[in-house]
């Protein structure tokens, strides 16, 4: 990560790496050049009411854009890769999956059940960022795994009321796992009919559609929720599956014991990946004998 001390430092940081000119720029928040201009060499602070236009058009964290937008900005890391920021060269790597275990019955107050007619204007622009093979988000199937699995589909709002972070998590039936298993199908492919009510399936089949934090602090809360759902689940012969094109979780998903089923290479290659996109399967049973 990389610390920023102003919000003219980041700016001139995000048109780099996405290759804007400061007119696309303005264009894309609907401001005029010169006052992009004044941004960059921190001549002028953003309007409050301008704040959450930034964060929807740029992805960037509301906590980043808030902290460096004030007459003393508080210098915060930022990654554009992972979209992740830390207040402190300490706070910049995951935290060690054992943080997870000791932590793991701290809750919180910012963590709700996803409204789909208000939130979807944040899940879309985040998952879509982050799919980088163009995979978009279905309505039908989010709002259908939200009927069926609440306690899996939330979103973390945290302590500034802002969104923060989500998980999103499908029950599967078995034969549409299956065809995800052998590459009959891809994630694009997924729709509601595809889901069912895992308290019917005598091996419940979960699929991790999407897990994120602005940052490691946010992430935490989103894990341990997501964790105690699996640690309290009466039925124990469960499978957790995932596909992620996502190298920040590589070594947890490894450390928790999941397996990698296939990996694609060709597609690694092809959106110059540090690790290629996997299907990987396990359960959470081990890492939780630890708590024992």
């Amino acid at each position: 990560m990389k610390k920023y001390n102003s919000i003219g430092e980041l700016f001139t940081d995000y048109r780099e790496f996405y290759n804007l000119s400061q007119s696309d720029f303005a264009s894309e928040l609907n401001v005029d050049l010169r006052t992009v201009q004044r941004w960059e060499k921190d001549l002028t602070l953003i309007k409050s009411e301008k704040e959450e236009d930034i964060v929807l058009n740029t992805l960037m964290p509301y906590q980043l854009i808030h902290n460096l937008n004030a007459a003393v900005p508080i210098p915060t890391f930022y990654d554009f890769k992972t979209r992740k920021y830390s207040l402190s060269a300490q706070t910049n790597d995951l935290p060690k999956l054992e943080w997870y275990l000791d932590q793991i019955n701290v809750v919180s107050n910012n963590l709700r059940t996803i409204d789909f007619d208000f939130d979807i204007k944040y899940l879309e622009h985040f998952i879509d960022s982050q799919k980088k093979d163009d995979t978009f988000l279905n309505h039908e199937l989010i709002k259908e795994a939200i009927r069926l699995l609440p306690e899996l589909n939330f979103v973390f709002t945290g302590k500034s009321g802002y969104y923060a972070g989500h998980s999103i998590v499908l029950p599967l039936k078995k034969e549409t796992y299956l065809k995800l298993k052998n590459k009959e199908i891809n994630v694009k492919q997924l729709r509601a009919n595809d889901l069912t009510n895992y308290k019917n399936l005598e091996q419940p089949i979960f699929f991790r559609y999407d897990i994120t934090g602005d940052c490691n602090d946010s992430l935490f809360y989103v894990m341990a929720q997501f964790f105690r759902f699996f640690k309290n689940i009466e039925n124990k012969n469960y499978i957790m599956s995932s596909y992620t094109e996502r190298d920040d979780t590589y070594d947890l998903n490894l450390q928790i014991g999941f397996n990698i089923l296939w990996e694609d290479k060709e597609l690694q290659n092809q959106l110059n990946l540090d690790h290629p996109p996997r299907f990987m399967e396990g359960s959470f049973e081990e890492f939780f004998s630890k708590l024992e």
